[in-house]
């Protein structure tokens, strides 16, 4: 990485906010801990619970909106925020101007949670700036270096602001139906960024590590599993293709996404957990679009299958992609780092056991939920161990970030 920050005014800032990974990755992941517990104990045990405290925030719309715009957004916040100073050269966000931007994330998560009558405006304010000013962030870097082939992040996020404005103003209106449109467009939101990202990183992290050659993408097929994944949110928001069109684009997203991780060598990364869990964490895609195509309108195994993709391609990805992101950009050796193939084995059998158990033996429906908590919950308080003196400290090299 070249040195493009003035050590003298870095080393004054304090660790956490030298760069946007510290504070993101560190606060995703201990809500990631907190989140799944207390919506589990909400949903089963709610005389545990003082019902007042949700006032006025409908738990079934708090859980998917605090998992996508909470624990999600923070880690794409903080990946692209670190990583936009690696591709364009310009300065990263960092001291006061990023505890601000962290402020704006940490507020709309505390305020959902006051026990209060409070107006649903403010917490839709603080979500709502937190997405736009980041994604300004990020094209104002792009636009300075004229770097149009990353202009899609920010657009990415303006259209992720938009849908969270949304949210909060189907909470207003007691409209859950519309609610639950949002989540599943958000969800194949998170599985086109995958998509994009997981094209650059995976191959290129695999031919590195493993000294193969990188496979070169295919333009054109690229291009169409992108176009078709789109279509499947948009169609999540709009319902507009009849079923057998549905299915049709399921299959062809599948099997171009099968084409295209088949590439990638994934099948020589067994020895190294820094590359099986992206590799793995991807194929959950794959696996979610096919079964969706095969089960059709079963609307119950739709709901278990999109589990799969939250829990195991976005939880797995996220996951992976803060382990490693945090050693790099902390001036650790990648390959010496915290053994964390345990807590990336239990995120992605977390996913397995939330989507596919409840559909085998649905009478143990609420057994299988806890354990795929406990599995959850396990592999992000794993990362907080390892990692968060790690997050909290200067580099090793002594150099920015």
């Amino acid at each position: 990485m070249i040195n493009i920050d003035d050590p003298s005014k870095v080393e004054t800032t304090w660790p956490l906010w030298r760069l946007g990974f510290r504070p993101f990755f560190l606060a995703g992941a201990a809500l990631a801990v907190l989140l799944i517990p207390y919506w589990l104990t909400l949903w089963y045990y709610p005389e545990l619970i003082n019902r007042p405290f949700w006032s006025p925030v409908i738990p079934l719309w708090w859980h998917p909106h605090e998992m996508l715009f909470g624990f999600a957004m923070a880690i794409v916040a903080g990946f692209t925020l670190t990583a936009v100073q690696t591709w364009t050269g310009q300065p990263g966000l960092k001291g006061w101007p990023l505890a601000g931007l962290f402020s704006l994330w940490l507020g709309a998560r505390l305020v959902l949670m006051l026990p209060y009558a409070i107006p649903l405006w403010l917490p839709a304010l603080l979500d709502t700036s937190f997405l736009l000013l980041t994604a300004a962030r990020l094209g104002w870097s792009i636009w300075r270096v004229r770097q149009w082939r990353n202009a899609a992040f920010p657009l990415l996020l303006t259209l992720a602001a938009l849908l969270n404005l949304l949210s909060y103003w189907a909470l207003y209106q007691r409209d859950m139906v519309l609610a639950s449109t949002l989540w599943q467009g958000m969800i194949w939101w998170m599985a086109l960024l995958i998509t994009f990202v997981g094209g650059r990183v995976i191959p290129f992290f695999t031919a590195v590590r493993l000294k193969l050659p990188k496979a070169d993408p295919i333009r054109a097929l690229d291009w169409v599993l992108f176009s078709a994944l789109a279509v499947l949110a948009l169609d999540a928001l709009f319902s507009v293709l009849p079923e057998p069109l549905w299915r049709a684009t399921l299959l062809l997203a599948g099997g171009l996404q099968l084409v295209r991780q088949s590439r990638w060598h994934g099948h020589k990364t067994r020895g190294e957990p820094l590359l099986w869990s992206l590799h793995l964490s991807y194929l959950c895609i794959t696996v979610t679009l096919l079964a969706l195509a095969i089960t059709g309108s079963d609307e119950v195994a739709q709901r278990q299958l999109l589990h799969l993709l939250a829990l195991g391609a976005i939880g797995g990805m996220c996951l992976a992609m803060i382990a490693r992101v945090s050693l790099g950009h902390t001036g650790h050796n990648l390959y010496e780092g915290p053994w964390m193939a345990p807590a990336f084995a239990m995120v992605l059998s977390a996913a397995l056991v939330r989507s596919l158990l409840p559909l085998w033996l649905p009478v143990h429906t609420e057994l299988w939920h806890w354990l795929a908590g406990t599995l959850w919950c396990g592999a992000f308080a794993l990362f907080l161990w390892h990692y968060s003196g790690l997050l909290s400290r200067p580099r090793l090299d002594g150099r920015p970030g």
